[in-house]
């Protein structure tokens, strides 16, 4: 049996989507080993003068712990 972490990450580009995604897995997995997948939870933009300034992401990120018990 797996054992697997989620992390809440929340991350900010003044780029694009993709940037805040790649930023924010960065983040988890400089503190975080075996990170084997993310889902993005919500986007959102934020608008100054009519045109996007920031690019958010709210995602899940999940890192297996450890395989629990032994072979069977």
């Amino acid at each position: 049996m797996s054992v697997a972490r989620n992390f809440e990450v929340s991350s900010t580009s003044n780029v694009s989507f993709e940037d805040a995604i790649n930023k924010g897995i960065q983040g988890v997995s400089d503190n975080v080993n075996n990170i084997k997948g993310a889902w993005i939870k919500e986007q959102k933009v934020d608008i100054s003068n009519g045109k996007i300034s920031a690019y958010n992401v709210m995602m899940i990120v999940t890192a297996a712990v450890d395989d629990v018990g032994g072979a069977s």
